[in-house]
């Protein structure tokens, strides 16, 4: 046994309960200790590899503010409205994770619709980045206006 499992052996003996059950801890604290006890080697491989994290900081922190948000935007009470919101965090993380302007891009669907009388087009596939030409991504691309 290596000396990462001795100490886990040992925490785990010293806060949980015995073989007769005297020591029952309280329900949280066994929840906590069956989880540790299962995901130990998931929750201690950063030890063994100084190039894994010891936290998740940088997977959470680019949902942070929809995860925030939906608590506090008006309307979001509602189901269909909470819906709406996940639909276009999700949008808006796809065009951003693709290098681009999420203000471009919109503005660029929503003329479209307009043209269209209200509607959106036939044809998405100006609008999806996996499909988009070269020169239409470069365009989309560019940094927000300042003027």
């Amino acid at each position: 046994m290596d000396a990462m499992a001795a100490q886990r052996d040992e925490f785990l003996k010293a806060h949980a309960p015995d073989a007769s059950g005297t020591t029952v801890p309280t329900k949280a604290k066994f929840k906590i200790l069956t989880s540790l006890q299962t995901h130990w080697e998931g929750l201690s491989v950063f030890l063994e590899h100084p190039e894994v994290p010891m936290d998740n900081n940088n997977g959470e922190r680019p949902i942070r503010n929809p995860v925030t948000g939906k608590k506090n935007f008006y309307g979001s009470g509602s189901l269909w409205s909470s819906q709406l919101a996940a639909i276009m965090f999700s949008i808006f993380q796809t065009i951003a994770l693709n290098g681009l302007n999420c203000n471009h891009w919109l503005r660029s669907y929503l003329t479209v619709c307009a043209e269209n009388h209200g509607k959106a087009p036939d044809d998405l596939s100006i609008f999806l980045p996996w499909e988009m030409t070269e020169e239409r991504r470069a365009k989309l691309s560019k940094p927000p206006d300042t003027s």
